[in-house]
């Protein structure tokens, strides 16, 4: 146990030459894209653009076999954009302390829908839809439990995050004021046993908010996912829903909830060649009653040629960041070229 605390924190101080001269290596992992944008009835500039990230990725074992992960990723013009401390035990399942890299709590089921590049709203067309995220992208520590614990298949993580705010803090570092918001926690599921070539998921979460007569806030905010894919042969199927429950209150807030419809298909071509298309819906309700539907489309294509590929993404959007009226239905292309190496 001494032998397992002194390595533990040696790893979340960050110094991971001591570990990795014992039992570890360090890798280096990268890519490049270059991509042009084109957006109809809007005033877009320079529709050039790149993305270069670098990924360090630490890695080590114990003497019991538990394994350990650092791993640090600098993105989009970014020094340092994200990280996380990962540990997986032969019995116990596994640990990760997040920082800001997404993807834990119910942030992984966001959007689910296959896809031959970008999620529906993740091309170079703004469209401002408000999905789930719980805790994910805090400052988060999530279990995940051990593969013999549960069926063949089936997944369960539970994600907490003592201050469920987007800020970030350095080690011996506090995150501050959070403007009410208080402790979070995610439970997520998932199984892909149940039936060949089906996966199932859901997930929810819960964000202690505070609520008094002066607050905009009128209980703790509730988020929930559940959604499945079904693969047969090349074609693959996705139907996901999702509600984020604001709890705001008249008092200057007006957004009180989120509810969320996705569809999406892909076809593999074949090895190289995928298309798809995908549809995100979602409706703002706010507290006067009134509520305004947002749709985002987006038919892409990417063929891979070894360590290049190309993509392509055609998008719409009708009232974009929930603005009614044809001032906000804009529609745009994207294409990109990526490298990885």
């Amino acid at each position: 146990m001494n032998k397992l605390t002194k390595i533990g924190v040696s790893a979340l101080c960050g110094s991971l030459a001591s570990v990795a001269a014992n039992a570890g290596s360090m890798e280096v992992l990268g890519g490049a894209t270059a991509t042009y944008s084109s957006h109809a009835g809007q005033v877009t500039g320079n529709s050039l653009g790149m993305n270069s990230g670098l990924t360090f990725k630490g890695s080590g074992e114990l003497d019991n076999g538990t394994t350990f992960t650092l791993t640090l990723t600098g993105a989009d013009q970014d020094a340092y954009s994200s990280g996380s401390i990962a540990m997986t035990t032969p019995s116990m399942g596994g640990i990760k302390i997040n920082q800001a890299s997404g993807g834990t709590g119910i942030d992984r089921y966001d959007d689910m829908m296959p896809t031959a590049w970008e999620e529906t709203n993740g091309t170079s067309l703004g469209t401002g839809l408000q999905t789930v995220a719980g805790v994910g992208t805090s400052m988060n520590i999530e279990w995940t439990a051990p593969s013999d614990m549960l069926p063949d298949g089936m997944s369960l993580g539970v994600a907490i995050a003592p201050g469920a705010t987007t800020g970030v803090a350095n080690d011996k570092a506090v995150g501050g004021d959070s403007g009410g918001v208080g402790s979070g926690m995610d439970i997520t599921v998932g199984h892909s046993g149940l039936v060949d070539g089906l996966n199932v998921f859901a997930g929810m979460s819960s964000i202690e908010q505070g609520s008094d007569a002066t607050s905009t806030r009128s209980g703790d905010r509730s988020q929930y996912v559940w959604g499945a894919t079904y693969a047969v042969g090349s074609v693959t199927l996705g139907y996901q829903e999702s509600r984020d429950n604001l709890q705001a209150n008249s008092i200057g807030a007006t957004n009180s909830f989120y509810e969320n419809q996705a569809y999406g298909i892909s076809f593999s071509v074949n090895d190289d060649l995928t298309l798809s298309y995908g549809i995100h819906k979602s409706e703002n309700n706010l507290n006067s009653g009134a509520s305004v539907e947002l749709e985002a489309e987006s038919l892409q294509l990417s063929y891979t040629m070894g360590g290049m590929s190309v993509k392509f993404a055609e998008s719409t959007v009708d009232n974009a960041s929930y603005t009614a009226g044809t001032g906000a239905d804009w529609d745009g292309r994207t294409i990109a070229l990526s490298l990885a190496f």
